[in-house]
């Protein structure tokens, strides 16, 4: 069965970085897109980043722009989130998820049919 298993979370001084994976198994994560989204205390959890692993194209929120990264390692199955620079609003509960189809980093809240169980990011002022 689908499985999306992230880690990595912590705490974190401002400026700082913290890589994030994911851990897929039970699809083809060549053929899929991974959303990466972010549940900040008290508001709606917001899709930040996606990556198409069918082409490798990427797709940034503009207040992540410059400081995350996202890739693949196809041999690991995981998908990374690099964060740099964090910042205190950075702050929240990160999810990866996917979809049964490829949505090309389309897919929204509502859209998603697979979601890890997140992991806490906090960062410090």
């Amino acid at each position: 069965q689908v499985q999306l298993m992230e880690s990595g979370g912590g705490l974190v001084q401002s400026g700082g970085s913290l890589r994030l994976s994911c851990a897929t198994s039970g699809f083809s994560l060549d053929a899929s897109d991974i959303t990466w989204f972010r549940q900040a205390p008290g508001k709606e959890r917001e899709g930040i980043l996606c990556i198409n692993n069918r082409d490798g194209s990427t797709y940034y929120r503009d207040s992540v722009k410059g400081r995350f990264t996202v890739s693949t390692d196809s041999a690991l199955k995981t998908v990374y989130l690099e964060m740099n620079s964090l910042r205190p609003e950075d702050t929240g509960v990160y999810y990866c998820a996917t979809e049964d189809i490829n949505s090309n980093c389309e897919a929204t809240y509502s859209d998603i049919d697979y979601w890890g169980q997140g992991t806490q990011v906090t960062v410090s002022s």
